[in-house]
């Protein structure tokens, strides 16, 4: 309820609506039921319990160790590239976009040869893809004088690791 003072101004009553809810000016907190009022007593005169500071583990220093995050490197063939560009010629560069495109074109000649040779061992049922399959899949894949080249340094290779 409200009623007005001597200026003139609206001062708001408390009144009790429902035995629960109070009216209060909404500039002032709101008054406490009495059960509220107890345990707000309670839980200022209970005492708190010291914590003890915790002992570091062994082998633990004080410190937060921050984890480093590690960059996962996407693989590349540039760096056989400029080892190959540099055997040929020494003196020539090549620019990062050209290094990209042979990137892909490696990439691409690469998936090329596993698809077909994967397709070979399905063919013949064999569960893994050997030497052989891979010779086949070059000889097929790369025309004419670009096959032999590969496939005797793949025949070349194969060798030594077999002696070894």
């Amino acid at each position: 309820m409200w009623r007005y003072s001597k200026e003139k101004r609206i001062i708001w009553k408390w009144k009790p609506i429902k035995r629960v809810h109070f009216r209060w000016r909404f500039w002032e907190k709101p008054p406490l039921l009495p059960a509220e009022e107890k345990k707000a007593e309670k839980a200022l005169t209970k005492k708190k319990p010291k914590v003890e500071k915790r002992l570091p583990k062994e082998g633990r220093s004080d410190k937060k160790k921050k984890k480093k995050r590690v960059k996962k490197g996407t693989e590349t063939y540039k760096i056989y590239i400029f080892k190959v560009l540099k055997q040929v010629d020494p003196d020539i560069e090549i620019s990062s976009k050209a290094m990209g495109i042979m990137n892909s074109f490696i990439n691409d000649i690469f998936k090329k040869l596993v698809q077909e040779a994967s397709r070979f061992a399905c063919c013949n049922k064999k569960p893994a893809i050997t030497s052989r399959e891979i010779q086949t899949s070059v000889r097929l894949v790369l025309p004419g004088e670009l096959a032999k080249h590969p496939v005797s340094k793949g025949t070349k290779a194969v060798t030594k690791f077999t002696s070894s």
